[in-house]
């Protein structure tokens, strides 16, 4: 057993964004709806779009990971763009609020399919649940009705070219969990 075999990490990947989109959905969410999203909002240097959460793996299994995401065809580069906003379960009873994608969607929905199957190739198990591409907002509890705020809420019109993926870490602490990028894989 080597030195780092005992190394477990809290593994997801997803489509990082550009300071530009970061900085632009700041200020759109600032003049729209005043600063004031419902529930825990995560910061903006937090702002991904998750394809697959792994949860927490040992160096292995997250070596086996990166060689099986190495092996994947990913797909071309492409442009993301964003929609209004939607909640989960239900705007009416939320406890998510979160960034709708348009333009790309489909090329998001590619890409996650072929990295669900390169995980499960790796050795863990199906997502249970249908991947519904979109960007986490804001955490809600207890839920709330946010069905004022969606209607509010114009699109948002910047869009950015999704060239990669990264593999992110998430180091839980006091405060919002801290996301580290660790590897990236580029779309080709």
């Amino acid at each position: 057993m080597g030195p780092s075999d005992d190394l477990v990490r809290r593994i997801f990947i997803a489509i990082d964004l550009d300071d530009e989109i970061r900085h632009g959905l700041a200020a759109h969410l600032e003049a729209v709806l005043d600063g004031r999203l419902p529930g825990r909002p995560g910061p903006p240097a937090n702002w991904h779009l998750t394809l697959r959460f792994l949860g927490t793996v040992d160096q292995p299994a997250y070596e086996t990971v990166l060689a099986r995401l190495d092996e994947a065809e990913l797909g071309a580069p492409f442009e993301l763009g964003f929609g209004g906003l939607g909640a989960f379960p239900r705007p009416g009873r939320a406890t998510v609020l979160w960034l709708a994608t348009a333009a790309g969607s489909g090329a998001v929905d590619d890409v996650a399919a072929v990295i669900e199957d390169a995980v499960v190739r790796a050795g863990f198990m199906p997502e249970e649940r249908p991947f519904h591409s979109h960007l986490t907002l804001s955490r809600i509890r207890p839920p709330e009705d946010v069905r004022d705020v969606i209607e509010s809420m114009p699109p948002f019109p910047l869009r950015q070219t999704v060239d990669r993926i990264t593999v992110f870490e998430s180091v839980l602490g006091r405060g919002p969990a801290t996301y580290v990028p660790l590897e990236t894989f580029p779309l080709i």
